[in-house]
Parts: structure tokens; C-alpha cells; sequence
């Protein structure tokens, strides 16, 4: 083909390279007409170079198969297609920056075919390139935003346990887990001895940096991924152990209590020792037995205040 044939009104290359996004015009054999300075800029390839030759060539470097199929099928069947970011990252070698040498990654790009008709050359193909790399940028603080705000809606923000809110969505969900795949399922509810006096002597500053460090001492005792620590009330925990036995429970919550009696925070107002101490229900859904997590939730409480009931600082079963 003779470049002659591309010939066009000299407004024409202006008005493409006045815009900031890449912009190609090829004929219905895929032949380049036109192709804008800001696709030069980015692909390292000029005008003149580019001109003539078909698209697939025309870059240098091989075409993504997405990208060429779908510029067959907007020649073809005369209708727009679109390439978003989302789907197709990346099918031309486009760079933000030109690499000098060895190789870099390509510039995220979204990409745009409008079949229509142009004068003398007929059937062509309009192909709009738009840099995706804001709109990426801002996907991935969006993400992180949202993760973070997660955490903080899963997180007691004065302990760093797990809040009461996530409490009460990933119970039922570990419930109906075990109910289904009929694996056992432990509770320990926790409750700090005698804690409304602690604070009336020696004041609520004093009291939340005793619930930061019972919690620190719960979790080190928590060694399994799946073993989950939740602030339930003011100074009341729950302990979440799936497929844990009677038994194993139990011996947990035990561990539990100690790790709190070695932590030796003074507590002159305790009617039971002179140090902070805890109370624990448990309770277990054995595999396969039927009951709600409600009921089970219940028997963990009862068995909790049965332990306040026998003089705290103790563990007893429900």
C-alpha cells in the first residue's frame, strides 16, 4: 500500500494529538490512517513509522489475542467494543514512561472501538486508549480504606479483641459450620471479678488499661488461628473454640483463669483476692447434637453465673 493513500487535511493529525488519550484510525484491513502524538508518546512508535502498516504490527510487539479479536469483530460485524481495565489489563505495549532499556511494566489502560465510515477510505475503525492508572490508584486506597474500616468495625477499639458487633455474625455462622459438618463447638464466657469496684477505687483510666492487659494475657493463651477472643460487654469476653471438646475446654478456660492470676494486678476491692481475678462458664454443642446457638450461648451465661455463684475466680461447666 502507498502511504499516498493516507493522505489527510493537515487538521486532522492536530486535532488528534490535541487530546490526552491515544487515538487510532484504521481502515477495514486494519491498515493505521491515523495515530495521535500522545500514542506515539506512550508507545514509542511516530506517526510516519506507523502509518501503513496493519495494527498488529505496527506497536512492534505482540497484540494481546483479547485486543485482536476484538478489533475483528468491531471490523466485522460494525459494532462498538470496549476493553475496560477491570477485564483486560494491559493488551497494548504502552508505558507511562518510555523504558530506556530492559523492560517495564506496561500502563494500565482501557480502550475503546467505534466502527464508522470516513470519506474516501470507508469502513474504518476508531480506537480510543485512556490511561486507567488514576482510576486503579484510587480503586486500590479505596480497598484499603475499606479493609480498613472492616478491621475497625471487627476490632473493640480499646482492647484490640474482636467487638461485640462481629461477635454476633461470626457466631451463627461458626454455629451453623459445626452444625453442618456435626464438629463440636466450645463457648467460655468471661467476666472480670468484682470490676464495677476496681473502677469506683481506682478510676475508669485505671480500669481500661486493666482490660487492654487481660486481653493481652487471654490471647496468649489462644495458640489455634480459629480460637477467637470477643469483648461481649464492658468487662465481660467470650471465647469462641471450634471443634473443641468438653474436656479441652475446659482445661482452656483454666488456662485462661492463670493467665490472668499471673498478670498479679493489685485489686484492694476485691471481695475475693487482692489481685484482679476472673469467673468462666463453659459450655460445648457436641457433634451432632441438636440445639440453637442461642440455647448454647445461653448455657455458656448460666454456667458463668454459676461460677460468680460459687465464689469466682473459677471455672464452671453448664
Amino acid at each position: 500500500m502507498k502511504l499516498e493513500q493516507f493522505d489527510v487535511d493537515s487538521s486532522w493529525p492536530t486535532i488528534f494529538d490535541a487530546v490526552n488519550f491515544g487515538l487510532v484510525l484504521v481502515d477495514a484491513d486494519s491498515h493505521v490512517l491515523l495515530w495521535n502524538g500522545w500514542l506515539a508518546r506512550h508507545s514509542g512508535v511516530d506517526a510516519q513509522t506507523a502509518r501503513g502498516q496493519l495494527l498488529t504490527s505496527a506497536f512492534g510487539a505482540e497484540l494481546a489475542p483479547s485486543f485482536v479479536t476484538a478489533l475483528n469483530n468491531a471490523l466485522r460485524y460494525k459494532l462498538p467494543v470496549v476493553l475496560s481495565n477491570v477485564l483486560h489489563r494491559c493488551p497494548l505495549p504502552l508505558y507511562s514512561q518510555l523504558p530506556m532499556t530492559g523492560s517495564a511494566d506496561r500502563m494500565p489502560h482501557a480502550i475503546t472501538m467505534t466502527p464508522l465510515q470516513v470519506g474516501r477510505w470507508g469502513a474504518c475503525c476508531l480506537i480510543q486508549i485512556t490511561d486507567s492508572s488514576r482510576s486503579i490508584s484510587r480503586e486500590k486506597v479505596l480497598q484499603k480504606n475499606t479493609a480498613r474500616l472492616s478491621q475497625e468495625l471487627m476490632t473493640d477499639s480499646l482492647t484490640r479483641a474482636l467487638s461485640r458487633g462481629f461477635f454476633d455474625q461470626f457466631y451463627q455462622l461458626e454455629f451453623d459450620r459445626s452444625c453442618r459438618q456435626k464438629t463440636r463447638l466450645s463457648l467460655i464466657m468471661v467476666d472480670v471479678d468484682y470490676f464495677k469496684n476496681y473502677n469506683d477505687e481506682y478510676g475508669h483510666p485505671a480500669g481500661d488499661k486493666v482490660l487492654v492487659a487481660l486481653v493481652q494475657a487471654l490471647k496468649s493463651v489462644l495458640h489455634r488461628a480459629t480460637d477467637k477472643l470477643f469483648r461481649y460487654g464492658g468487662e465481660e469476653f467470650v471465647v469462641v473454640l471450634p471443634d473443641c471438646s468438653q474436656d479441652k475446654a475446659l482445661a482452656m478456660a483454666e488456662q485462661l483463669r492463670l493467665a490472668v492470676m499471673a498478670l498479679a494486678l493489685v485489686h484492694c476491692k476485691s471481695e475475693i483476692a487482692d489481685q484482679i481475678t476472673i469467673s468462666l462458664g463453659v459450655s460445648t454443642m457436641e457433634a451432632g447434637q441438636g440445639c440453637s446457638a442461642a440455647t448454647l450461648l445461653e448455657a455458656t451465661d448460666k454456667a458463668l453465673y454459676a461460677a460468680k455463684d460459687k465464689g469466682r475466680n473459677c471455672v464452671q461447666y453448664g
